[in-house]
């Protein structure tokens, strides 16, 4: 996949790394819309497998409410639930990559943009999720069987890529889908979830860079 352009921000443009390309401490994961308008506000980075991603951790350690709502704001999501209590979001705040210690525990939407530009499979999406007002461009309608595509990022294809999301598993995003779930990402099809908070799943961290 060739570099994309970056979004006009503030009268700048320029050209950005491919999908999968090392970018900013990890991997350039593609562009979020805080504001849900189509226009990026800042570039997502995957973090490294190598700095124990892709680890099997619980949301939180009892099943109560009170956790952070939204869909898109995975720093102060994150930055709520750094404690003992929340081992997801505990392992990814506590994380320094790069000489980058901003990492934190995706957003739903966020960890969806994940899945859309890296899926590590070919297998059909699940065409009852993919609406995006966050993703870069905006989606919105659902995936079809065939869109997303599996990701052309060499390092991200599953059982060869080094850096590859784990199919067949659930990871956990840092949004609560109710007092006892929280939402989680399936990455052999992109389907969306809501796992038991006490339930262990895999995480990874991300950061963000200001467009």
């Amino acid at each position: 996949m060739s570099g994309i352009m970056l979004n006009v921000v503030g009268g700048t443009s320029g050209a950005l790394p491919a999908i999968g390309s090392v970018f900013g401490g990890g991997f350039f994961a593609g562009q979020i819309s805080t504001a849900g308008n189509g226009i990026a506000d800042y570039n997502l980075v995957i973090g490294p497998v190598a700095s124990a991603q892709n680890n099997t951790v619980q949301f939180k350690t009892v099943a109560t409410g009170g956790d952070p709502t939204s869909v898109i704001d995975g720093p102060a999501n994150s930055a709520t639930m750094n404690s003992a209590t929340y081992p997801a979001a505990q392992f990814c705040e506590g994380l320094t990559i790069g000489g980058f210690s901003d990492w934190y525990m995706p957003a739903r939407n966020e960890i969806e943009v994940c899945y859309f530009n890296l899926k590590p499979t070919t297998a059909a999406n699940n065409s009852s999720w993919g609406i995006n007002a966050n993703a870069v461009p905006t989606r919105t309608s659902n995936y079809t069987s065939v869109d997303p595509a599996q990701t052309s990022a060499a390092a991200f294809v599953t059982s060869t890529g080094a850096e590859a999301f784990i199919t067949g598993v659930f990871y956990w995003s840092s949004t609560e889908a109710s007092s006892t779930t929280s939402w989680s990402t399936y990455f052999t099809n992109g389907s969306q979830s809501t796992n038991t908070k006490t339930g262990s799943y895999r995480v990874r961290a991300v950061r963000r860079v200001a467009v």
